[in-house]
């Protein structure tokens, strides 16, 4: 039977995160801010959204309206890839728009810096950009220079990455610069796409990998027959069963959803074998769904 997960993990610099958060990508306006207003009553204390997002307004006002403590919440937001240039100004940003006074973890978004064209300040289109590789006077290491004081600031509790490969994770880790590991890593995470190379090398480094689109994303995950026989087994959906494998595997998940019962149910879990863990695994590897963290050149975004 599934029961809602109350597991933490404990960051490389002692900050804890809950185990099971809602990811807030595309929830804006009325709807988004209903959504995690719902979320927050039904138990959720670890919500992650982004500038990119354009919902931090949204998440700030769910949090207020809330009445939860603000101590007993885990708020992640995310430097985006326009704004790599001056990490401390786009935070500032963020928590004017939060509404808070720190976060408790802030994400580097993308290891690819892109210049500031076009109408979209945040993420421009193809169309918007001088060359597919962004703005090559700045690059990620920069930027996690520039990242690393804002723990000593007090607004951020920790501060970590998004879609890094272990490429750049190697670039980072031996540059002189760099004196903070990252305490997370947030990558596109779920069965068909379980990233086993990546989460040794976190794991192996103390960093938390995090699941984004831990349901899959444009995949049928939820339909896999292992998944779906698992599902029956312990009497709870699929979803239950996919965010049950990626606890199991030591990293967090973020399912995103707006309906009430899909929030609920993805909040439970249950213990899954270790042989059904690796069996939902070994599946996914065989299945070969290539994600987005890889070369800034190939970065799918550039192809909207």
């Amino acid at each position: 039977m599934a029961e809602i997960n109350q597991k933490t993990y404990t960051l490389n610099n002692g900050v804890k995160v809950p185990a099971v958060g809602l990811g807030t990508f595309t929830s804006t306006d009325d709807e988004g801010y209903n959504a995690i207003l719902t979320a927050l009553k039904l138990g959720y204390r670890h919500l992650d959204t982004a500038m990119m997002y354009m919902n931090e307004k949204e998440v700030g006002r769910a949090i207020r309206d809330s009445g939860i403590p603000r101590e007993e919440l885990f708020v992640t937001t995310k430097l985006p890839p326009t704004l790599m240039k001056d990490p401390k100004a786009a935070l500032d940003q963020s928590l004017a728009d939060l509404g808070l006074e720190y976060v408790d973890l802030y994400l580097m978004h993308w290891p690819c810096p892109l210049a500031e064209n076009g109408t979209r300040k945040y993420l421009p289109h193809k169309t918007d950009l001088k060359d597919l590789n962004g703005d090559k006077s700045w690059d990620h290491i920069k930027t996690w220079e520039a990242m690393q004081p804002l723990v000593e600031s007090g607004k951020a509790r920790a501060i970590g990455v998004s879609n890094y490969d272990t490429i750049y994770f190697d670039e980072l880790l031996k540059a002189p610069t760099t004196k903070v590991v990252p305490a997370v890593n947030q990558v596109e995470l779920h069965p068909y796409l379980p990233q086993q190379k990546l989460l040794d090398y976190c794991k192996e480094k103390n960093i938390l990998l995090t699941a984004y689109c831990p349901l899959g994303r444009s995949v049928p995950v939820l339909e896999d027959a292992f998944v779906k026989e698992l599902a029956e087994k312990y009497k709870v959906t699929p979803a239950q069963i996919v965010l049950s494998w990626g606890v199991a595997r030591g990293t967090s998940v973020i399912p995103k959803s707006g309906d009430p019962k899909r929030l609920e149910s993805n909040l439970q879990t249950v213990k899954l074998s270790d042989d059904e863990v690796a069996k939902i695994t070994a599946n996914g590897e065989k299945i070969k769904q290539r994600g987005v963290n890889f070369q800034c050149e190939e970065w799918p975004l550039f192809q909207n």
